[in-house]
């Protein structure tokens, strides 16, 4: 300024410019821009991130002509953390003092963000995070695990490379040639969503697997308006927080496909883009929708704050973004809030029954649903050890509000799907597979009383095999009312109709459960594999199940109609390779293998065909594959 007052003037008017379009277009504000320092607020960790990275590239371009002695260079600090909002718009807190102190431990030109910015950033964004250790930083108590932010590719800087990293402690001021500082708060903006009925679940059905399928090819958009909401992101500073994102997210795509003029996305598939660098136009070709949710969500003791955007998955352009603030006790009006002004900005008109549907909560118990949302991201896991938290945390949700249908329906899924996978032992019951079995009865019955779509799909499942076909399809046609948009109750649907040799409407609904699950999980193959074989399509059958095992090599039920199909295509090299990789690869156990042993018999229980002349089939495939009676 000293040596060249305009043209210093001109320079940091320049660069102000660059840091306003950078913050704007990664959907920050400016908070103000005093002196030569910016101050600016982020709805996502990963915006300010990009904005950084974008700003730094930018005014490194349009200075490399520039003598060193003029070049305007900039240190960046962004930090995730609470903030006071004052009436006059500033902002103050611990938050912006951290942000402040990160700036000033950054190279000429560098960014350095805080541990709660890495985590949440991840694998988001296109850049390299340098470790930096623990810092100690002015009037802040506990010192701060900084890292610096680099483009994926760029090479470390030979500042950073040095032995010492805290001799940016010394006297960072003094590596400014111009002195230049910019800082960047990034601040969890929240909008509550409500719960609702169970999110899908993976395994209500024999055969369900976890690992998910992969939408190889764009689809084309339905006839109705259509979204796909993407994880939102954990802003509360704290990992342990991230179920209750998770949690919010699966309720608000839950809540939206109620909605029967709506075309929503299930959880499996949006949430296969958790952590990941988003293109939103591209997520939108590969699941075939028009339009994309996303957002974050804070928490801070009784507080929450979540931030939405709504943006139109053909241009990448925004259609409304907005931001809600309110106590935990408040959640559920703020959730129905925010499900019609995404209904209303589709331009949906909410039926009667969507309506009903939509405001059917299952819990008005704060603490109910937030140990519920724990046990769910246990659930989700799909392992005897997960299962057994699950089960504490579900529980727990019941003994606080015991009339909560979503609580006794998990647990109920869990003990029904303990009993297909001889899991009783290992999730704390005894050695006999009858006690999961009756404890799912016991849970279903009183999830029945306020039924939730995973509910009237556990009871599918267990009507059928008790030989009760049309009750499981009534059931899950039941599900399929309660949620017009959850793939599992097509899925429920398809088991049922199959078993009862209804294989065009099995085919049909499989279909339409895979269109809404473009990622869908083995599970989904596998019930096309059965309609098949239902159809007596054994060629295809054998395509479907062969690819199950591709994506889930220990998939025991698919494992087992393969069997029988090969047995009936007279292909018994492949039948004997085939049980010997089974044996091989049981894991259940022996007392498992006890109670359900590799004979016809066995499996006759488990794959319930109500039409005589398909059980004497599946028997008769069964007994060419080499199996015992």
């Amino acid at each position: 300024m000293e040596a060249d007052e305009r043209r210093t003037v001109a320079a940091l008017d320049a660069a102000r410019e660059v840091f306003k379009a950078e913050i704007e277009s990664n959907h920050g504000h400016v908070i103000n821009m005093a002196g030569d320092s910016v101050l600016a607020v982020f709805d996502t960790a990963a915006g300010a991130v990009t904005a950084a990275l974008a700003v730094q590239r930018t005014l490194d371009a349009s200075s490399r002509d520039v003598p060193a002695e003029h070049r305007m260079r900039f240190r960046i600090g962004v930090h995730l953390g609470d903030v006071i909002e004052k009436p006059d718009g500033d902002l103050y807190g611990d938050g912006v003092n951290i942000a402040a102190r990160l700036q000033a431990l950054a190279e000429p030109g560098g960014i350095i963000v805080s541990d709660s910015v890495r985590g949440a950033v991840k694998s988001r964004v296109a850049a390299v995070f340098d470790d930096r250790g623990m810092q100690a930083v002015k009037n802040i108590a506990d010192p701060i695990r900084a890292f610096s932010v680099r483009l994926d590719g760029a090479p470390q800087s030979p500042a950073r490379a040095a032995a010492n990293p805290m001799r940016w402690l010394l006297h960072p001021a003094g590596l400014v040639s111009a002195a230049g500082v910019a800082l960047l708060i990034v601040v969890a903006a929240a909008l509550w969503l409500r719960s609702g009925t169970a999110p899908p679940a993976t395994e209500t059905i024999p055969g369900m697997a976890t690992t998910p399928g992969t939408a190889t090819a764009a689809l084309s958009a339905p006839g109705k308006p259509s979204i796909a909401v993407l994880p939102f992101d954990n802003m509360s500073g704290d990992a342990e927080q991230a179920y209750f994102a998770d949690g919010i997210t699966e309720d608000l795509i839950t809540d939206l496909s109620k909605v029967s003029g709506l075309f929503v996305i299930a959880r499996n598939s949006t949430f296969a883009y958790k952590g990941k660098s988003r293109d939103i136009r591209e997520i939108g070709k590969a699941l075939g929708v028009r339009y994309v949710l996303e957002g974050s969500v804070q928490r801070s003791g009784a507080n929450v704050r979540v931030n939405a955007q709504l943006i139109d998955a053909t241009s990448g352009g925004h259609v409304w973004a907005d931001r809600y603030d309110g106590e935990l006790k408040n959640i559920f009006g703020l959730q129905d809030t925010v499900t019609r002004n995404v209904v209303k900005a589709l331009a949906v008109e909410l039926t009667k029954d969507d309506r009903e549907r939509v405001a059917s909560r299952g819990t008005d118990n704060i603490q109910a649903y937030d140990v519920f949302l724990k046990g769910w991201e246990h659930y989700l896991r799909q392992t005897p050890e997960e299962f057994r938290a699950a089960i504490v945390d579900f529980k727990k949700a019941a003994e606080l509000d015991p009339n909560y249908g979503r609580a006794y329906a998990a647990l109920a899924a869990i003990y029904w799907e303990s009993n297909t996978r001889f899991w009783g032992q290992a999730i704390g019951l005894g050695t006999y597979n009858e006690e999961t079995l009756y404890m799912a009865e016991q849970f279903l019955a009183k999830a029945k009383r306020q039924p939730t779509p995973l509910a009237y799909q556990v009871a599918s499942a267990m009507a059928v095999h008790s030989q009760q076909p049309e009750e499981g399809i009534a059931e899950a046609r039941s599900a399929i009312a309660s949620d017009p948009n959850d793939p599992d109750g097509y899925v429920a649907l398809a088991g049922a109709l199959s078993f009862t040799g209804k294989t065009g409407e099995a085919l049909d609904a499989i279909e339409r459960a895979m269109r809404l699950n473009p990622h869908y999980p083995a599970s989904y193959v596998y019930q096309l594999g059965l309609a098949q074989f239902s159809a007596n399509r054994l060629t295809d059958a054998a395509a479907s199940l062969e690819r199950v095992l591709a994506m889930s090599p220990d998939d025991y039920w698919s494992q087992r109609l393969l069997l029988a199909t090969y047995g009936l295509l007279g292909r018994r090299a492949d039948a004997a390779r085939l049980v010997e990789a089974m044996k091989r690869n049981d894991q259940r156990g022996s007392r498992a293998a006890s109670l359900d042993p590799l004979t016809i018999r066995a499996l006759a229980y488990w794959y319930p065909f109500a039409r005589p002349d398909d059980a004497r089939r599946f028997a008769d495939g069964l007994r060419k594959a080499g199996v015992p009676e």
